[in-house]
């Protein structure tokens, strides 16, 4: 288990388990949390032994949003000289460089990290995710919650907007008119709904949670070779950003020409044919493709 300050870390039969741990605060997110999640998630794509990652937390909250500890200046990053405490980016002038990294949403560096990853991820949504606790969630793959988990894009109620890049994932998972449902009322709702609505994919037990998401990712992972799920994981993810269906068929053509003569196609055919478990040589962390989906990640 990797030791941080905000989170827990464990890898147990290649399934890599973030748990958000600041229980007495209902696990509200930090500056501390972001960097430790970056940080988590870069030790999950660099381990071969991964193969999935769940994201959980502790206690009786998933995450209750950002730590609002700083009252009515919580979200003033202005007074913090940046949004996290970087460089100023405001101007000798008083104006402010909207192109300056230290204006950066903190929760948006957690989401395009978890998008970019190379593995599978699953929210097991134990309780409350709510703010940054919900939309951080949006670019994992799939989001298991337990019956007593709430929901809320509860943004318009604290005077500010959606963040972490949620203007782009939400409306893509659930539809737009649910999305501008959910933010314009920022209202708190229950697992139910979330089903109803498209976010989460099942309810469990609480007791349940953890079990089902750890089944459920050993039944995507267990008999797939890594490379394909990684590619797979980024292609289908940006094209749904795509302008036409051209792009896809570059993209696809070059991964299909690239892994049809790799180690792993051999095997996969091979293991087929003489009817047993595959045994896929290539490796997430050396055999990628020269190029790859993630070379249009933006320098910003």
């Amino acid at each position: 288990m990797s030791e941080f300050e905000t989170i827990k870390y464990a890898i147990d039969d290649g399934i890599a388990t973030l748990t958000l741990y600041r229980p007495d605060r209902m696990n509200a997110f930090t500056p501390v949390m972001m960097r430790e999640m970056i940080s988590a998630f870069d030790l999950a794509d660099a381990d071969d032994a991964v193969r999935a990652v769940i994201v959980t937390g502790d206690g009786r909250a998933f995450c209750a949003g950002a730590d609002l500890g700083l009252g009515g200046d919580t979200f003033d990053y202005a007074k913090r000289g940046g949004k996290w405490g970087e460089d100023s980016p405001m101007r000798d002038d008083g104006s402010v460089d909207f192109d300056h990294p230290g204006i950066r949403d903190g929760g948006g560096k957690v989401t395009l990290r978890i998008f970019a990853c190379k593995k599978p991820v699953i929210g097991a949504i134990n309780g409350a995710a709510v703010g940054i606790g919900a939309t951080m969630t949006l670019p994992m793959d799939f989001r298991l919650a337990s019956d007593s988990a709430r929901f809320g894009f509860v943004f318009a109620r604290r005077g500010i907007v959606p963040e972490a890049a949620s203007s782009w994932f939400l409306p893509r998972l659930v539809g737009i008119s649910q999305a501008l449902e959910w933010c314009y009322s920022g209202r708190v709702f229950g697992a139910d709904e979330a089903l109803k609505g498209g976010l989460v994919r099942s309810v469990h037990a609480l007791e349940d949670l953890l079990p089902a998401a750890r089944a459920f990712a050993k039944d995507l992972t267990s008999e797939s070779a890594p490379v394909s799920i990684a590619l797979t994981r980024q292609a289908l993810w940006r094209m749904m950003g795509a302008a036409h269906p051209m792009e896809a068929h570059r993209l696809d053509s070059r991964m299909i020409w690239s892994r049809g003569a790799s180690g792993d196609a051999k095997e996969g055919v091979a293991s087929f044919l003489e009817k047993r478990a595959a045994n896929y040589p290539d490796r997430v962390s050396n055999d990628l493709p020269e190029f790859s989906p993630w070379l249009d990640d933006p320098a910003w």
